[in-house]
């Protein structure tokens, strides 16, 4: 391996070569943890160069996480592979709001790992136990769309290895086991009913999987305001953490937006549908003609996908004392919105 994976083992000269510069030109750097990732472990880098050579002069180094169960799981799942991908192959010609990407390297072992990207302070991550209403997702909702229709119905979707890569096999052996152990570690903080949504979706693994979508499209797999970058005034937005990156419904990613960031049930209830229409409209707005009545029902099941990465991702990275409540939210909002909309009935 040729690259740093850390920024203990990072040069000058080499982050000044990522960005274009002589190697002489950045005398150093200091590092500063940010971001809630359980998957990786992302840094703010301030670079302190020689002259006004035209730069940023901070970054944000993004690397596989520090604990080997996460690594482990982002090998099992592709993770790291899905999101140096999207940055090398997609994001720059894409038009999504997302981090520009200044250098992007994985080893053969798809694990080791270094992005080096823009950083987009004073945007503030979303936060996902405090949650956001209907108003405040809408610029999220927005690029959702834009995200969607990049690839609607595209040929490039069954082009792309690593976008294709079907992990069914691994969540079919994996989650039911999963599910045990997160109803045990979450017996007291969650409503039976809650616990109970995890049971019947182990029984209909098989349909949940292999549910076919109404319009396939480059789906991001987990659009959480965790993983959503606002700007100061909360008028726009940037997406990142692409490494649940696959092909799906856009409908299930929009449903998985709603139903994980608005924290009331009765007011979630009164958002999914307006929420929705909001996204078919951003939809046609880009040239695409949605048939709302089929990915209504993918919205209906797609409530689920909240629950299941809750189930999946918590038993599955390093436990924190934010993650446990953080994937507690994760498992409880969508799981009302589920009971509400029927969805295993859609199974």
């Amino acid at each position: 391996m040729s690259f740093p994976t850390c920024p203990e083992a990072m040069s000058s000269a080499w982050l000044a070569g990522t960005l274009g510069q002589d190697p002489d030109t950045l005398r150093g750097f200091t590092v500063a943890k940010v971001g809630t990732g359980q998957m990786c472990d992302s840094f703010r880098l301030t670079l302190d160069w020689t002259g006004d050579v035209g730069t940023p002069s901070t970054v944000v180094a993004k690397c596989p996480s520090h604990d080997e169960a996460s690594r482990h799981i982002a090998k099992l799942t592709g993770t790291y592979v899905k999101e140096v991908n999207w940055y090398r192959e997609l994001a720059a010609e894409s038009g999504v709001a997302a981090p520009l990407c200044h250098h992007a390297e994985i080893a053969d072992n798809d694990v080791d790992f270094v992005l080096i990207l823009s950083d987009l302070a004073p945007a503030r991550q979303g936060d996902q136990l405090a949650g956001l209403g209907l108003d405040g997702l809408v610029p999220c909702i927005d690029a959702a769309a834009g995200l969607h229709a990049l690839l609607w119905n595209d040929p490039r979707l069954e082009a792309l290895p690593w976008l294709a890569r079907d992990n069914g096999e691994v969540i079919r052996a994996l989650f039911p086991q999963l599910y045990a152990g997160f109803r045990e570690r979450y017996a007291e903080r969650l409503d039976p009913e809650v616990l109970d949504l995890g049971a019947g979706i182990v029984e209909r693994l098989d349909a949940y999987l292999e549910r076919q979508a109404a319009a396939r499209t480059i789906v991001h797999g987990d659009l959480r305001i965790d993983n959503i970058l606002f700007a100061p005034d909360g008028e726009s937005c940037w997406l990142v953490d692409w490494q649940t990156l696959g092909r799906g419904s856009g409908a299930v990613d929009l449903a998985y937006l709603i139903g994980t960031s608005i924290a009331d049930p009765l007011e979630r209830a009164a958002a999914d549908r307006p929420g929705f229409d909001r996204w078919i409209a951003a939809l046609e707005q880009r040239g695409i003609a949605p048939d709302a009545d089929a990915l209504w029902d993918d919205y209906r099941a797609g409530a689920l996908s909240g629950y299941f990465m809750a189930v999946f991702a918590s038993m599955s990275v390093e436990r924190t004392a934010r993650g446990d409540e953080m994937f507690a939210v994760m498992a409880e909002r969508p799981a009302r919105q589920a009971l509400m909309l029927g969805s295993l009935d859609l199974l």
